[in-house]
């Protein structure tokens, strides 16, 4: 495996290297192949391993024209340019310096920028971070990676003056290598060029209906691990069991794959599952290693019962510990079933934003924050919209025994005809699986929302929603639809993509967008499909506060208007597929699509919360709604 980093190795070797044009070009390319599919080799469950914290207070410069990465002619600067960013500016009192980092401009690591001082309340660009660290005991037999959780949009990461890596993608982890040779254990200089300038051929693209926070918006650490160890790994019940023989049986079947970061021979790995009296070892030939075993009085999991595991994984003096639910998700044919059990969503969609604060949510402590008002809404479903969230949303979720939807932000306007842009879509569905694929509160991968209907985009996200399934087929599959017309009071769900997923999830807004919310009494639905149906939003604006008769819109009372007429929609007027919804949205969230001075204020106002964090009065009106199902 390529793991020695190509800029050192390109700085010894320079001058040998000019002189052989062809062997540079190969290199290039070479280097090219991986940088784009580095992100095959994302290291999982960094929580249940030796790490370094590298959160904190760091410091930025913002540089709109990209100074410390291009030249006056715009081209970008080599590596030991004394004038890049990257490097240590020098202190001779003849240089020439006109950058540099102290205290005085400093922020916090992980958060968005754009919540931490006013300068940066609208910016979308470039900005820089930078900190020192140390590591105490520095070992020649360890390697390091360097780990974000996510960083908004594109970084490039510099270690002691060389570049480790890029990466693009907004809400996705990512790790690199960092050759041993670099490190030192006091005062390595750690910067990261972080740009968040939208582009149409991003994913997502320059049209977005959410606040573009940039930054190191989750945690950074450093992941030290042995020379060969586990780098990913999945462990849940065998999808192809009979879930309900094997309840009756008591004897449940566990599948399970393991990936080492190399090939090796003859090598041995422990697994240990103590609850359950499971102790294996198991032999391991090349890179990867797939198993099953069977487990006697398995507890599985579920909203009601949300059982995890503590289970540890063994290999080459490391070992990975992590807590695992075992429980099976399918549909047969219009139903949803967990464990075996039909299953009705009671969900509630929400962003990764805390209102009060203006800002991302990237803690334990804000995840539990939001997961209070999901389990005060008798909610037992949250859709993470429209990004992966961060890992203490599904890990908390997976102990509370809330089920989860999952999407990558692949949405609206995206460029379906560049193949780039779905080579882009595959790599952060393939980062959103491999970080969580051993959660077991995530029910559903989504590969988009609201796309337009085309020959061009169906090949796109059906290209999509084929690969989910490849990578996991231990999940639905899915994607939020948009109801395309009617015929009458009939609302048809047509749409070609529903050929590709598990669940026919549509967005609509019967009463908001469409007509007034009496019109959802008279509304019916033709689903062409013979799987079950979900509501992956509905929803109204109402400014918190604001109260009046029903018919004005914006108040309270419209909103709970609307709250009930749909209800009463859901109760009467739904095909025998209908298998729950997830409303749009818990909270009310910053959008600079809503400029409306008096009611919106540069906020979509269709949370159930308002940005005070005060319950409007549609809050009650679904929580009551949900009181009255019992799965």
């Amino acid at each position: 495996m390529f793991k020695k980093n190509l800029s050192v190795f390109l700085s010894m070797y320079k001058n040998r290297i000019l002189k052989h044009s062809r062997f540079w070009l190969s290199l290039f390319l070479f280097a090219s192949f991986y940088s784009i599919h580095a992100q095959e080799n994302l290291i999982v469950n960094t929580f249940g391993r030796e790490t370094i914290s590298l959160n904190g207070t760091w410091h930025y410069i913002i540089d709109p024209y990209g100074t410390g990465f291009y030249d006056y002619r715009y081209k970008e600067k080599s590596e030991d340019d004394k004038s890049a960013y990257w490097n240590v500016p020098e202190t001779k009192k003849s240089s020439l310096v006109e950058y540099g980092y102290n205290d005085t401009y400093s922020i916090k690591v992980p958060g968005d920028w754009n919540s931490q001082d006013k300068i940066f309340q609208y910016y979308e660009g470039i900005v820089w971070y930078q900190r020192d660290f140390d590591i105490a005991d520095l070992k020649n037999n360890k390697n390091y990676f360097i780990y974000f959780g996510a960083v908004n949009y594109v970084a490039d990461v510099y270690i002691n003056g060389k570049k480790i890596g890029s990466h693009k993608g907004g809400f996705t982890p990512f790790n690199f290598e960092v050759p041993k040779e670099l490190l030192k254990e006091k005062n390595n200089f750690l910067v990261v060029k972080v740009d968040n300038t939208r582009h149409h051929d991003e994913i997502p693209t320059v049209n977005t209906d959410w606040w573009n926070y940039g930054g190191i918006t989750r945690d950074v650490k450093l992941v030290v691990t042995p020379d060969v160890f586990i780098e990913q790994y999945g462990l849940h019940l065998d999808h192809d069991q009979d879930i309900l023989l094997a309840k009756k049986n008591n004897k449940f079947k566990i599948s399970g794959i393991i990936k080492l970061n190399k090939t090796v021979s003859q090598s041995k790995i422990n697994l240990e599952i103590p609850e359950l009296k499971i102790t294996k070892e198991y032999s391991i030939d090349g890179d990867s290693l797939s198993f099953n075993l069977t487990s006697k009085k398995l507890k599985l999991w579920s909203p009601e019962n949300p059982k995890l595991y503590n289970i540890s994984l063994s290999y080459n003096g490391e070992k990975i510990t992590d807590k695992i639910g075992f429980r099976k998700i399918e549909t047969s044919g219009k139903t949803i079933l967990l464990n075996g059990k039909p299953l009705f969503l009671k969900g509630i969609c929400l962003h990764e934003e805390i209102a009060e604060d203006i800002r991302r949510a990237y803690s334990k402590k804000d995840a539990e924050h939001l997961f209070r008002w999901v389990k005060d809404l008798n909610a037992n479903m949250v859709r993470l919209a429209h990004y992966p969230h961060n890992e203490y949303m599904t890990r908390l979720a997976d102990s509370l025994g809330i089920l989860v939807w999952s999407e990558i932000p692949v949405y609206w306007t995206i460029q379906f005809e560049n193949k780039t842009v779905l080579d882009k879509a595959n790599n952060q569905l393939k980062e959103m699986i491999y970080r969580d694929q051993n959660r077991a509160s995530v029910i559903i991968w989504s590969v988009g929302n609201e796309t337009p209907v085309n020959e061009t985009r169906t090949e796109f996200m059906s290209t999509l929603a084929i690969k989910a399934k490849k990578l996991d087929n231990t999940r639905l599959i899915s994607a939020a639809l948009q109801v395309q017309h009617t015929k009458g009071d009939v609302y048809l769900v047509d749409d070609p993509l529903g050929e590709y997923v598990d669940i026919v999830s549509i967005n609509e807004y019967i009463g908001w967008y469409d007509g007034l919310p009496e019109k959802a009494n008279t509304t019916s639905w033709e689903i062409k499909y013979n799987k079950p149906l979900f509501f992956s939003e509905t929803g109204a604006g109402a400014k918190g506060g604001f109260h009046a008769d029903k018919e004005t819109r914006w108040s309270e009372e419209f909103q709970e208007w609307y709250y009930k007429s749909q209800i009463e929609m859901f109760k009467n007027n739904m095909p025998e597929n209908y298998s729950g919804l997830s409303p749009w949205i818990l909270v009310d969230f910053r959008s600079p699509r809503r400029n409306n001075p008096e009611t919106q204020e540069g906020w979509n106002r269709k949370g159930l919360i308002d940005n005070n964090g005060v319950k409007k009065k549609a809050f009650y009106i679904l929580k009551a709604y949900y009181d009255s199902i019992k799965n």
